[in-house]
């Protein structure tokens, strides 16, 4: 039995596990199924409390799609949630994530002035 179906098995057993619900999103994302893997995150970050990991996941693999304005929204809106839920790490890494993507997207900008 792989992984998928293993974490499949026991969300058949618990579907509302937060935590298995963001395996199986980051084992969509091992699989490169990224559609399905940012999908099962946004269902995260729907929730009330959102799943703040799930904020930093999707925008990372945003970056990877080239989707580089929507993960900065991500990042921005996960950046608040984390403050609300007093989690000052994670927080700093979407931080550290979005400061880099405003460099990267200074670059782009100076490319289209060639």
């Amino acid at each position: 039995m792989s992984r998928k179906e293993k974490i499949l098995a026991m969300l058949a057993d618990s579907p509302e596990d937060t935590f298995l619900r963001y395996s199986l999103a980051m084992e969509l994302r091992s699989e490169a199924d990224h559609e399905a893997s940012l999908s099962k995150l946004a269902e995260l970050i729907a929730e009330k409390p959102p799943f703040v990991a799930a904020f930093f996941m999707s925008a990372q693999q945003l970056v990877q799609l080239g989707r580089i304005d929507e993960a900065r929204t991500l990042l921005r809106d996960g950046i608040d949630q984390a403050r609300q839920q007093d989690d000052a790490h994670a927080a700093a890494e979407m931080g550290e994530l979005l400061t880099s993507l405003g460099a990267l997207g200074e670059a782009d900008d100076d490319d289209d002035e060639l």
